[in-house]
């Protein structure tokens, strides 16, 4: 059954399925040395979620965000400090577009402060963010300190007007994007290189991202 009026063969459904199909031939990928087959995939994948939006009709905020998510896919493809500085760029302004889109779909303030389950959503989400900060600060190069606390800052925000939207499916869209993010970063510059569980860590942050942008793409599209 498909989340959009008509079949497969329906603008907003096949566009869909095209993104899913770029994503699972990621994931079958996702190990494998950077190539300009597996740049493509990747990009794909998100790209057409930003296809989506505008066939269906969605925020124009929500596509950018898709957008510049794709971007910083195509960065993050290769490997090196240059390409992911540059994707860290690029997905800092998707999170400040997520934040603009949030902040104007959702109760603000007030909607945290009436609902303690949002209030304490908020709360783990500071903790979480404050946390995950000072356990990568030690291992960060001098050069990246202020941008990766600009970035955890601004998930953090992102994940904050998240909880005051009241799509579930968005909210848990933006968790899933945080704990990817965390994950991301625990595998870059906490667990070493030669470790086992390294082997995990690049499927676990496709798997999770991707679902976190699924989730928030058809959460705006489906509760309207």
């Amino acid at each position: 059954m498909m989340p959009f009026p008509g079949g497969i063969e329906a603008a907003s459904n096949g566009t869909l399925v095209l993104s899913a199909v770029a994503a699972a031939l990621y994931l079958m990928m996702v190990r494998r040395p950077p190539s300009y087959r597996r740049t493509a995939v990747k990009t794909a994948s998100v790209a057409l979620l930003g296809v989506l939006v505008l066939v269906a009709g969605g925020p124009t905020l929500l596509a950018a965000a898709l957008v510049l998510s794709a971007l910083g896919d195509l960065f993050l493809a290769e490997d090196g400090d240059r390409a992911f500085v540059s994707g860290l760029a690029a997905f800092l302004s998707a999170h400040l577009v997520y934040v603009a889109l949030f902040g104007m779909a959702g109760g603000g303030g007030e909607a945290i402060a009436a609902e303690p389950v949002r209030l304490a959503g908020a709360v783990i989400i500071l903790l979480f963010a404050a946390g995950m900060f000072h356990r990568l600060r030690p291992a960060l190069p001098r050069h990246l300190v202020l941008p990766v606390g600009l970035y955890v800052a601004a998930i953090m925000a992102m994940g904050l007007t998240a909880v005051t939207l009241p799509s579930l499916a968005v909210i848990a869209g933006a968790v899933l994007f945080i704990v990817s993010d965390a994950v991301l970063a625990a595998g870059r510059f906490l667990i070493p290189a030669d470790s086992p569980r390294q082997a995990l860590v690049a499927p676990a942050v496709w798997v999770s991202y991707y679902v976190a942008q699924v989730a928030i793409t058809l959460g705006f599209l489906l509760d309207r």
